[in-house]
């Protein structure tokens, strides 16, 4: 029976002696929670923890694009599509779009994450040609001129490999790397960084009636898989980041479980992605009317996220998610 591990973290500046610390950050902890399939959950001491998995949550993440992981880092989205489900349509010509990328990166963001098929619940696919009209000419023009890396959200191989050959760094595929048999190929035989996320099914019906058997474990053993598959390619562990997938294929329970238990994926051994801006949970949550009012509770889960340790976060208000990270990373380190 396999056993997981979900450490309970904590950033109080008296760390105890018996202490695990996750290196490179200001969290340890002294207990963690030990899962199992149909088996109730038990707190155990860390040192309890098997030497595989503890050297998986605490060894310190290396830089990816040149980003460190010793403070949360603000992965800003710039959707240039038509029919996004939050700002669809407002940056689809490569002059709306310039202007939105400087903004964010002057409003902090690490990263910019650059989208041209919309992968909301209900999207259809986008033909491979349309998605590279849309996201190349601004990674053409851009990638040279900013002093971020830009990433490519994208599931197709083909799309994914005209935007390194233009200057993106990071491939960002929603599908982790199921949509398209060629993507881990061309990762691994360009040595470009990759996010594996979580989705169950296909954009057009993943919301329709999504099932786990325990959808913490169930997600943490498909990325697992995911990671093994690429570094057996060829890949380095190092160059991989994982998104459970908030809002892919999950009820609101599933979301809320996975938030609650976000930490149990560092012992996957590699940095944590999440992207809970803006969506639906929020709204239902905080029983708001209008989409518009969802930046507080974007803001509120995504320090949650960071008090368990995940280090990046991709989010459509940059600013505002910026100010919180200061903030917070100010108050918990010295």
């Amino acid at each position: 029976m396999t056993e997981y591990f979900r450490p309970i973290l904590n950033t109080d500046l008296s760390i105890p002696d018996n202490a695990q610390v996750m290196q490179g950050t200001h969290f340890w902890f002294t207990h963690a929670e030990k899962l199992a399939r149909n088996t109730e959950p038990q707190i155990v001491l860390a040192k309890n923890i098997p030497d595989n998995i503890l050297q998986n949550i605490t060894n310190e993440r290396v830089n990816i694009c040149r980003l460190s992981f010793d403070v949360p880092r603000v992965m800003g989205i710039l959707n240039v599509t038509p029919d996004s489900f939050s700002d669809g349509g407002k940056y689809s010509s490569v002059e709306t779009a310039e202007e939105h990328l400087k903004s964010m990166i002057s409003d902090g963001a690490d990263i910019i994450d650059i989208g041209g098929e919309s992968t909301r619940p209900g999207a259809v696919e986008v033909e491979i040609s349309e998605e590279i009209s849309r996201v190349i000419p601004i990674i053409d023009k851009m990638a040279k001129k900013i002093p971020v890396p830009i990433s490519v959200d994208t599931r197709k191989s083909e799309v994914a490999g005209l935007a390194v050959s233009n200057g993106a760094v990071l491939v960002n595929d929603v599908s982790g790397l199921t949509f398209d048999s060629k993507m881990s190929e061309l990762c691994v035989k360009q040595n470009i960084p990759v996010c594996i996320m979580h989705s169950q099914g296909l954009p057009e019906t993943m919301q329709a009636k999504p099932t786990y058997q325990d959808v913490c474990l169930d997600i943490y053993d498909f990325l697992s898989e995911q990671i093994e598959k690429l570094v057996k390619s060829g890949m380095q562990r190092k160059n991989i980041i994982v998104d459970p997938g908030i809002g892919f294929g999950k009820t609101l329970k599933h979301n809320v479980d996975l938030l609650r238990r976000i930490s149990l994926f560092h012992g996957l051994g590699v940095p944590i992605l999440i992207g809970v801006s803006r969506k639906k949970f929020i709204k239902t949550i905080a029983e708001l009317e209008e989409n518009e009012d969802r930046l507080s509770g974007s803001v509120s889960v995504a320090l949650f996220a960071r008090s368990q340790g995940v280090q990046i976060f991709r989010v459509h208000d940059v600013k505002e998610t910026v100010q919180a990270m200061k903030l917070w990373h100010s108050i918990h380190s010295e």
